[in-house]
């Protein structure tokens, strides 16, 4: 894909994803993202719009950067997130030569526990959040396929994650941190996603692809390894046992993988956030 003439809007550009997506990209393409709290950095800047999904239709934005790329790493209220890509489904219909990448989740498959899943199973969620993504993936697959692409991740960590900023401040206040015994899952972090997100637009991608580690762990385990390389001592646990038996929530790919080179396992999710301390 060439860079210059691709023009990417990041929907979510401040938030912890979204912003990481956008520091990658913008080296590379002609990159807008949208804000929701305006503060100097982005109103000083002619590349990134104030945008609230509550009160502001997408469409407005859509029609000044008009996007060959639209990445979709939105937060916040479920109904009016469904219904912004709603609207961007309308103008992907309208405009043919657009694209939009979905970020969703291993939620989508929640419902499943005695395996891990792939990218052409049936989605079945018993949360909230799961149902939210798989009603956008429905919106989005009703478009011709070369004008979505969906990436489902696992749990991210990096820099700034509201999972390790939790782990941080639970431990500054000597409160327990959860871990779930019976959890087996894989991971990913920041940094690998953008990675593939990258290779993804490069080589013009489209159809589902799942993002995450290419071995499984117990979340027990990962997790008391990441908070021994965050630094903590003599951390508290709460074991939470939501069944008797192993449940898996893990995204693995079958039909998209990805080069070897951008291939990874959960020690090196661990060894990236060792980096960053």
């Amino acid at each position: 894909m060439k860079e210059k003439k691709t023009r990417i809007l990041i929907l979510g550009a401040s938030g912890f994803l979204g912003h990481s997506i956008y520091k990658e990209l913008s080296q590379y393409f002609n990159t807008y993202g949208t804000y929701r709290l305006p503060t100097k950095k982005y109103l000083n800047s002619k590349k990134f719009f104030e945008y609230d999904h509550k009160e502001d239709d997408i469409v407005e934005i859509l029609q000044k950067v008009k996007p060959t790329i639209i990445i979709s790493a939105l937060k916040g209220l479920f109904e009016t997130q469904i219904i912004a890509h709603r609207h961007a489904t309308e103008y992907l219909k309208l405009n043919s030569e657009t694209k939009i990448i979905f970020l969703s989740s291993a939620n989508v498959f929640d419902a499943y526990s005695k395996y891990p899943s792939y990218e052409n199973d049936t989605r079945l969620s018993n949360s909230i959040y799961g149902l939210f993504k798989i009603k956008i993936e429905y919106l989005l697959q009703k478009l011709p396929k070369k004008s979505w692409t969906i990436i489902r991740l696992p749990m991210v960590f990096g820099l700034k994650s509201n999972r390790i900023n939790e782990i941080m401040e639970l431990a500054r206040m000597n409160e327990p941190i959860e871990l779930f015994p019976n959890l087996i899952m894989n991971v990913c972090s920041v940094e690998k996603l953008t990675r593939q997100l990258h290779y993804i637009i490069n080589r013009n991608k489209s159809g589902i692809f799942h993002c995450g580690s290419s071995d499984l762990v117990h979340h027990e385990y990962f997790m008391k390894d990441l908070i021994k390389c965050l630094g903590v001592k003599k951390p508290k646990y709460k074991f939470v046992y939501t069944t008797n038996e192993e449940r898996y929530l893990a995204v693995l790919p079958k039909f998209n993988s990805l080069p070897k080179y951008l291939q990874f396992e959960s020690n090196d999710v661990l060894e990236e956030v060792i980096k960053l301390q």
